[in-house]
């Protein structure tokens, strides 16, 4: 009988027989990367007609940037499905970008590199059709808020979700008297705040942005040391993506967000998004020529600008925001966002990452978990802070419960209490997978050198900088994906999606009867 060390209950799922249910998990990857050119500089290109419509397409688009692609991969049961598929579209991406007339390639790591003004980096233009011309409002106001050259910064999100006879068996076992539907939003939540809690072994054990080239600060002083002339780093650093100069900025310290409960987090988001921001009401919705700049001038444009490690899902009915479809039908998966994008991996992400967020996730589920008082994310807050700073450095110390503790006993006693899930899943799929993962991962625990933060450092350092080693590995993960082309039927497939996503982004312009002020103000009814 498996126990669960984190919360002192017997699992329900105890036997292989039981865990079989988790077999029904589904996973998928969001990967964000930079198009550069041939000397490693940011692409000012349009987005390749070649790769589809990013309004439409369903794997390929770009996020904040006409630079900024964003591959996206469907969810499966399969656990290796998502990466193999990811892999895929890579190769598709990369015979594109090779047959340009000045062919391109994609770039490494998170962090970006060679960038001009700030007021040169593209927005992402979708095209006509009213959603498009949202997107792109939404995007400007973005930059007019924070600066693009933060939006430039590209890294992996896991979708993830537990099978609906999860669901029902755990509701049964616990004699829940909550609905089905809000018992599994109350226990998505729970799985949140502990994430909040102990998300931070994310960047310790995978990130892998411990420098940042000159060019991304535009003249901005921070606090770090010379590698080498144009580089910067954190010595003892693992995220620099995930810190104060990254996505993690300051604009957004007034906004208070619960995840204390469903109601506490939309009710949030949609005061946010109705509450008027003196700032950002000074800059102006709209030009004097009536050109839009911003979306609104309230704390946020959309729920999405909200910025966090982990986020609910739910997919909603069209032009429905987020925040309703929460309400409306609960919680349906969570993302989590703290995945730095590996530079010695030619897609950027590694198995082990999927099969240990699995553990975690598992483990922030089924551990206890009360809400989170102003103090205690304020400490989550600090003990993020401090790992992503300096969390290789030898006497790093967490707090718990405002008090300093040794950073190495609190991640092994997590990695204790992963310990039953890591067997359940084992359970499920056969073999050891989990198991072994999970030991291999431990050691990074004392060994900070194996870490790729440690591995990217050491390796920058050698190529003679940040920038030298990014485009480097860009340019060998090119070749590689070009060595390995699609075979005819996936290739076939991949072209289909382009061809089909260009006429449904067509028929979308064609299908638009209202003006743009209209549509703007109905999505925010």
């Amino acid at each position: 009988m498996l126990t669960f060390s984190c919360c002192g209950k017997n699992s329900p799922f105890a036997t292989a027989e039981e865990a079989q249910v988790l077999r029904g998990i589904q996973r998928g990857y969001e990967r964000e990367c930079l198009r550069v050119d041939a000397r490693g500089k940011l692409a000012l290109t349009p987005h390749p007609s070649s790769l589809g419509s990013k309004l439409t397409h369903d794997w390929i688009t770009t996020d904040y940037s006409e630079s900024l692609l964003e591959y996206i991969t469907p969810p499966s049961t399969d656990p290796a499905f998502p990466l193999q598929f990811l892999r895929d579209i890579h190769r598709f991406s990369a015979a594109k970008l090779n047959s340009l007339a000045e062919p391109e390639v994609m770039w490494a790591g998170s962090m970006p590199c060679i960038l001009s003004k700030d007021s040169e980096i593209p927005l992402a233009n979708y095209g006509t059709s009213n959603s498009a011309k949202m997107k792109y409002v939404y995007r400007e106001g973005l930059g007019l808020r924070y600066g693009r050259h933060m939006q430039t910064i590209a890294g992996a999100h896991y979708n993830w979700s537990l099978p609906q006879a999860f669901w029902e068996h755990l509701h049964g076992f616990e004699k829940s008297k909550l609905s089905l539907q809000d018992f599994i939003s109350a226990r998505y939540f729970g799985l949140i705040r502990n994430f909040l809690r102990f998300g931070w072994l994310v960047p310790y054990l995978f990130g892998a942005s411990p420098a940042i080239c000159e060019s991304f600060l535009q003249g901005r002083k921070v606090d770090l040391d010379t590698l080498v002339p144009g580089t910067f780093y954190g010595p003892y650093a693992t995220s620099l993506r995930m810190s104060d100069m990254g996505y993690q900025n300051k604009a957004q310290d007034k906004l208070h967000v619960s995840f204390n409960s469903l109601l506490e987090y939309t009710s949030a988001l949609e005061a946010a998004i109705r509450t008027p921001d003196p700032y950002y009401a000074e800059l102006g919705v709209k030009h004097a020529d009536g050109h839009w700049q911003q979306l609104s001038a309230n704390l946020l444009q959309v729920e999405n600008e909200f910025y966090a490690g982990i986020r609910p899902k739910r997919i909603g009915k069209q032009g429905e925001r987020p925040a309703k479809a929460l309400q409306k039908y609960g919680v349906e998966y969570v993302e989590m966002r703290l995945f730095d994008l590996n530079p010695m991996v030619d897609i950027g992400i590694l198995p082990e990452q999927s099969t240990f967020a699995d553990m975690l996730l598992l483990m922030c589920l089924f551990r206890d978990s009360p809400p989170i008082s102003a103090r205690e994310q304020a400490e989550n807050d600090d003990n993020k802070r401090r790992i992503v700073n300096r969390g290789r450095q030898p006497d790093l110390h967490l707090l718990v419960h405002n008090r300093e503790q040794p950073f190495r006993p609190i991640a092994h006693e997590l990695f204790d209490d992963m310990t039953p899930f890591a067997q359940m899943l084992d359970a499920a799929y056969g073999g050891n997978n989990y198991v072994k993962t999970m030991a291999t991962l431990r050691q990074r625990i004392d060994n900070p050198d194996l870490t790729p933060s440690a591995q990217v450092l050491a390796a920058a350092r050698e190529a003679g900088g940040y920038f030298k080693y990014a485009n480097q590995m860009a340019q060998q993960h090119h070749a590689s994906l070009l060595a390995e082309p699609l075979d005819a039927a996936s290739t076939a497939r991949f072209e289909a999606s382009v061809v089909d996503s260009l006429a449904e982004q067509k028929a979308m312009e064609a299908a638009d009867t209202v003006s743009f002020e209209d549509y703007v103000a109905a999505y925010y009814k």
